[in-house]
């Protein structure tokens, strides 16, 4: 079993840093999953993944006050229209693929938005 915590948080954690360049797919709620996995699986896993220098920031911050970093949120917001609009514009041709593109384009932003921002510590 132990096995596929690890397979399956690895995945997890492939798609979590795809995410930190992808505005549409999430990057919080993967590297989240990813701890808890290895947490069940491997424990050099777990504590490499929470002493990262860029992923570990994010677990922790998010497990100890569900609240995002004020960058974290302008970049991913910022992105996310950026790449939405594109799409709009210039690759979508039917307008129910705008449309849907649209929906999940705000769905995204206020799911984001609608978490603390956390202050500097």
């Amino acid at each position: 079993m132990k096995y596929i915590y690890v397979a399956i948080g690895s995945i997890s954690l492939v798609l979590g840093v795809i995410g930190i360049f992808l505005p549409i797919l999430p990057t919080t709620p993967f590297l989240l999953l990813s701890a808890a996995l290895f947490f069940r699986g491997s424990p050099r896993l777990y504590t490499w993944l929470l002493a990262h220098k860029y992923l570990g920031p994010y677990i922790r911050s998010f497990r100890e006050d569900r609240a995002i970093p004020l960058r974290a949120k302008i970049i991913s917001v910022s992105l996310l229209w950026i790449t939405a609009i594109h799409c709009v514009l210039f690759l979508f041709p039917y307008w129910w693929l705008k449309g849907i593109m649209a929906v999940v384009t705000i769905g995204v932003t206020i799911y984001i938005l609608s978490f603390k921002t956390r202050s500097p510590r």
